[in-house]
């Protein structure tokens, strides 16, 4: 399967299949240098299968941590330098394989290199269908999670899903997160089908069918990221869920797409509040856990310093927190949410998770 963004230039296609990173060659072929980022994890397990990278190009070879926590100023700085020292041209590809954070980072370099220079997705993760695809690249900061970056789009992006059966089930948890939040922002009957098609445990980890899934989910993406590539508008909706997720994840350092589906969950009970929808709540907690999300971590939550990081978040403006709310399944808006809804929730949040 192939997809194709259509903007007005600088288009890049979005191979999704299995053996794509035999495709590879044919993006890499003219350049001066090639450098290539891979995961530890991901290394120690497919190694040999990318062997070829630096054996028939003479490509530079990295090794980063796993996760978020390559995603820092210190180690930025010291594999940048690393790189200046090696005197690079413009004529130079960095080739990021590796899940979200391993794109993310290796993005970010390729966008502050010698003013910006081109770069690869080679995503091995579920998650990693969803920031893969956009531009979007970054690392953390102190004061919360992708907060530096820049809109830096990739030359192309090589999906290989030889890489998926590796994955743990903590990955495929995580991943799936976007999955499903892509299918909400579709419309009941993409929900109720990604819904059937994995009801509990034992099927999502089978991954039966999921092709067809991140093909929905990166097409989903595209329709809003042509439209709205520098978020200024409608790209926000791809953030559902993610105002309270990300101030999970960057105070509990719990897996991105974890904390994700805990936001949609709270998402739904604002929806309730400031709306006046009238979602079933216990219908999509009953749900995740079927999936056997680990919830264990809400215990630990405590109102004041999860809305102190939500402040921080990249949608808010003069007027404060902007979330992504569901006036109905498959139509998002984004609002303006005031403390005291937000604590209300919250409270309500909590109730559903008591032990």
């Amino acid at each position: 399967m192939k997809l194709e963004t259509t903007y007005n230039t600088n288009n890049y296609p979005i191979i999704v299949e299995h053996h794509a990173l035999d495709q590879l060659h044919q993006y890499i072929n003219h350049y001066q240098d090639i450098v290539l980022f891979v995961d530890t994890q991901v290394n120690q397990v497919w190694h040999e299968t990318l062997d070829f990278i630096t054996s028939d190009h003479d490509a530079y070879k990295f090794v980063i941590p796993s996760g978020e926590t390559a995603k820092t100023f210190a180690f930025y700085e010291e594999t940048i330098e690393l790189l200046l020292s090696k005197q690079l041209t413009r004529n130079t590809c960095l080739i990021a394989v590796g899940g979200g954070a391993t794109g993310d980072f290796t993005g970010f370099l390729a966008a502050t290199l010698l003013r910006g220079i081109d770069f690869i997705q080679v995503p091995t993760t579920i998650l990693a269908h969803d920031s893969s695809v956009g531009g979007k690249v970054g690392i953390n900061s102190k004061h919360g999670k992708n907060l530096i970056g820049a809109f830096h789009r990739p030359k192309a992006v090589i999906y290989d899903l030889n890489f998926l059966k590796t994955l743990p089930y903590s990955e495929i948890l995580s991943g799936y997160a976007e999955v499903y939040k892509h299918a909400l922002l579709n419309g009941p009957s993409s929900v109720a089908n990604i819904e059937a098609q994995y009801p509990n445990e034992k099927t999502l980890q089978n991954l039966t069918d999921i092709e067809y899934y991140l093909y929905k989910g990166i097409e989903t993406k595209l329709n809003i990221i042509i439209q709205d590539e520098k978020e200024s508008n409608i790209r926000k909706y791809l953030n559902l869920g993610h105002t309270f997720g990300h101030a999970v994840e960057y105070q509990f350092k719990i897996p991105h797409g974890h904390a994700v589906m805990i936001g949609i969950i709270f998402q739904f009970i604002v929806s309730n509040l400031q709306l006046s929808t009238n979602y079933d709540i216990n219908h999509f907690v009953s749900y995740l856990k079927s999936l056997n999300y680990p919830f264990d971590v809400v215990q630990n939550f405590t109102f004041e310093s999860l809305y102190q990081l939500m402040l921080k978040d990249k949608k808010n403006d003069e007027d404060g927190v902007q979330m992504v709310l569901l006036k109905e399944i498959g139509n998002p808006t984004v609002k303006h949410i005031d403390k005291a809804t937000l604590a209300q929730a919250y409270d309500i949040f909590k109730t559903y998770f008591e032990k």
